[in-house]
């Protein structure tokens, strides 16, 4: 299948071309509010104009109780509208469908922020030196749960209403939903953990509800781990059957990557030492599950050149993410177009604190999406430590803004009930 054929989805929408611009983690947002603002209407207008047939936002968070980070946006109950109108009007300026990606963090939370923390049982993130940067987790109950549920269905609902064209519920990456279908984390004896079809059910239900919020012709994705890559973790077997479980319940793009902040697979490596491939580093494991899926796969993770794109679809994906290189260069799908196998190399620090290394190289690419918001070239002179300082150091300001609208606007209460 030619890279730039359009793509009919099964809700009947069509995706004018099979590369995405996968979700990463702007940390843009307004503040007072999590809102989205000038600069980040910028950014993805030149998105837009770089010619993707997709294009999927950083998450966007249904509890404003709990972010990623202290710049991450929000969307819930009581959240004005027109902020998002205009962001969802700039990504799809160009023709493209816009996908708000909605996520809970559970226990991916740093320890300054306030807030909750919440995994399905109380384990918290393990990462050596580094694991008292991050929260210590409280189990969820059962309220806990319903109002999540609710809460994603009621960000969805809202999304639409604001001009996007689909959503995409991220249960990858060590985040919330990722949380409950590991067994490394999920340690329940409820109807919510042990076996995998009582882990993937909060998954199942956030789905279920989601789909009855939104119209028929609203896009619902899902971004899920192709592994954990920790021993004992969330694997390609267990995928390959939650990709039945959610056969008929009107899914419309499951999005394949990996790992987590305790294994950072985006990162190209693994905390079990399984050998990713150089490019497109889950092909070799995902490639299976594209025999077993009822719903188009999309293939994210260190593409970053036309030939490698192409090979993704020739194993059987219907579209191909890129997310790195398209803060590098935005217009990367266009080149491609136009015949250029332009390679973006993503960036990489031979660190001795390979979690350190991790965090400088987000920082980094958070530097080249300024960059394309102030219209400059993407060369950057900055050391990359330098650029982590600049990044923790905005973020204390950002914490206590935060923490202050926060205190003034609690969390709003939720009354979207369970499907069935």
């Amino acid at each position: 299948m030619h890279l730039f054929a359009p793509l009919e989805l099964p809700n009947g929408s069509w995706l004018p071309n099979r590369v995405a611009k996968a979700a990463m983690e702007e940390s843009m947002a307004r503040q007072p509010g999590q809102l989205p603002g000038a600069e980040i209407e910028d950014l993805y207008r030149h998105w837009a104009r770089g010619g993707s047939g997709l294009v999927i936002t950083g998450n966007v968070m249904v509890d404003r109780r709990a972010l990623t980070s202290p710049r991450t946006i929000v969307l819930d109950a009581d959240t004005p509208l027109e902020p998002f109108r205009r962001w969802a009007a700039a990504a799809g300026s160009a023709g493209a469908q816009v996908w708000m990606q909605i996520n809970h963090p559970g226990r991916q939370v740093r320890a300054d922020l306030p807030g909750v923390a919440w995994a399905p049982s109380d384990v918290g993130v393990s990462l050596g030196k580094h694991t008292s940067a991050f929260a210590r987790p409280t189990a969820m109950d059962e309220s806990d749960i319903e109002a999540t549920i609710a809460r994603f269905a009621t960000t969805a609902g809202l999304a639409e209403e604001a001009g996007f064209h689909g959503v995409q519920i991220h249960a990858a990456h060590g985040y919330l939903l990722s949380q409950f279908l590991s067994p490394r984390v999920n340690r329940r004896g409820d109807r919510w953990g042990g076996s995998l079809e009582n882990r993937a059910r909060l998954l199942i239900e956030i789905v279920k509800s989601v789909r009855a919020r939104v119209s028929e012709d609203f896009a619902v994705g899902i971004k899920i781990n192709t592994a954990d890559f920790q021993r004992g973790g969330f694997d390609t077997d267990e995928v390959a059957r939650v990709l039945g479980f959610l056969d008929g319940l009107g899914v419309d793009l499951v999005e394949l990557s990996g790992g987590s902040v305790e294994s950072a697979a985006t990162m190209g490596r693994t905390a079990d030492a399984t050998l990713l491939d150089r490019e497109a580093f889950f092909l070799s494991l995902a490639e299976r599950l594209v025999e077993v899926a009822s719903m188009p796969l999309m293939l994210t993770g260190g593409i970053c050149r036309r030939t490698t794109a192409e090979r993704v679809l020739e194993r059987g994906f219907a579209v191909v993410g890129v997310a790195t290189a398209l803060a590098i260069r935005p217009d990367l799908p266009a080149r491609w177009l136009a015949g250029e196998d332009t390679h973006v190399p993503p960036p990489r620090l031979r660190w001795k604190d390979q979690d350190l290394a991790s965090a400088a190289v987000l920082a980094i690419v958070r530097a080249h999406m300024s960059r394309l918001v102030r219209g400059s070239e993407p060369r950057l002179k900055i050391p990359p430590s330098l650029l982590l300082a600049l990044d923790m150091l905005r973020d204390r300001g950002s914490v206590r803004a935060y923490g202050a609208w926060l205190a003034e606007n609690p969390t709003p209460q939720e009354t979207t009930p369970l499907p069935g």
